[in-house]
């Protein structure tokens, strides 16, 4: 009993430490190719589009590994099938998706890593803004409260940032704009998930797929293409491995998140991801010795206690709106049984006349 509880909690802390260890390094990696001095490429859309190259690359490999040494690998990863069909209903998906990844990573290129996570904190805030347009969804006044502080967070934190010199209004766009694509992402992805026999590795492929098409306009509007074709370090085997291993861990991060609401609860994960934000901030800040105001600090805190905050009182209404259904599911069941067995008596009743 001591060594299962013991190899239990090993995995789960193995989990943990492995979606902390692929979100902090992905974002640090990200900034690096994104606004660094050693890289210098003003192409943050092919950086991204790169990125999604190497996720369909990467589905393609798990595909493979699966059919092919099926005894190591066989049912984890889907057959590598794209669907035409499939992949045009998916497309407003794959829109979210691309506005997700490519405000995020443009909201990156802006604002420092320390500033990130309340440059994007309103995600929690448009969700419950867009749920309520496109499902009907309800929020209670408690949930609302919730977030109503991480926006306060993240007004204080904007004004501290700009306090201190370093605020980017273009940062804090694209911070906003992401929110907005996370969120709308959420939800569409409740919509098309059946599309794909909720599979969540056939709508990575999708998705990525799409992207990898979506974004060739986007990054022709951009005028990005001269740029790369003339990058100085556009044959640096440096430069492609850093590129490539942003990729990598763009597919890490779904495998790790799935992996640690597999192991825990998605309760565990948001608060994981709480606290990973906060030792985000904390490292970001030691790296770059950065000084912050003790309002930034509260502004921060109050974006992160928000979301904790709203994580849980959401997670005691779906508790409570479960145990509710069980219970008139219960009283259902129970009704049926009274109505049978009166539907009954009359039946025994003659039964008993008739042997007699």
């Amino acid at each position: 009993m001591a060594s299962n509880f013991a190899s239990q909690s090993a995995l789960i802390l193995s989990v943990v430490s492995a979606y902390w260890l692929v979100s902090i390094s992905m974002v640090f990696l990200n900034k690096y190719l994104l606004s660094s001095e050693d890289v210098k490429l003003e192409a943050p859309m092919f950086i991204t589009w790169y990125q999604c190259v190497v996720a369909v690359a990467v589905c393609w490999c798990f595909s493979w590994l699966s059919k092919n040494m099926p005894q190591q690998f066989g049912g984890m990863f889907p057959p590598f099938q794209l669907n035409l069909h499939i992949a045009k209903q998916i497309l407003p998906l794959s829109l979210a998706f691309v506005g997700m990844i490519a405000f995020n990573n443009l909201c990156l290129k802006y604002v420092g890593v320390a500033f990130y996570n309340v440059g994007r904190s309103l995600t929690t805030v448009f969700n419950v803004v867009l749920s309520y347009f496109f499902l009907g969804q309800s929020t209670s006044a408690k949930a609302l409260m919730a977030c109503g502080v991480i926006i306060g967070g993240f007004f204080l934190g904007v004004d501290q940032e700009d306090s201190s010199g370093g605020l980017s209004m273009l940062g804090v766009f694209f911070g906003i704009s992401a929110s907005v694509c996370v969120a709308l992402n959420s939800i569409y992805v409740k919509r098309v998930l059946p599309l794909v026999d909720n599979n969540e590795w056939r709508l990575t492929l999708y998705n990525n797929f799409n992207a990898t098409l979506l974004f060739f306009p986007v990054m022709l509007i951009a005028g990005e293409f001269p740029i790369v074709l003339e990058f100085p370090k556009i044959w640096d085997v440096q430069f492609w491995t850093m590129m490539t291993l942003g990729g990598l861990f763009g597919v890490a991060i779904a495998l790790v998140t799935t992996l640690q609401i597999k192991f825990t609860s998605p309760l565990t994960h948001n608060v994981s991801g709480t606290a990973k934000a906060c030792a985000q901030t904390i490292l970001a800040i030691s790296i770059y010795q950065e000084y912050k105001t003790p309002l930034w600090w509260v502004s921060n805190g109050m974006v992160l206690g928000g979301s904790m905050w709203y994580t849980v009182v959401r997670r005691a209404e779906m508790k409570a709106a479960d145990d509710a259904r069980r219970e008139l599911s219960k009283v259902d069941t129970e009704h049926t049984k009274d109505s049978v067995l009166i539907e009954l008596e009359p039946l025994n009743e003659s039964a008993d006349k008739s042997l007699k």
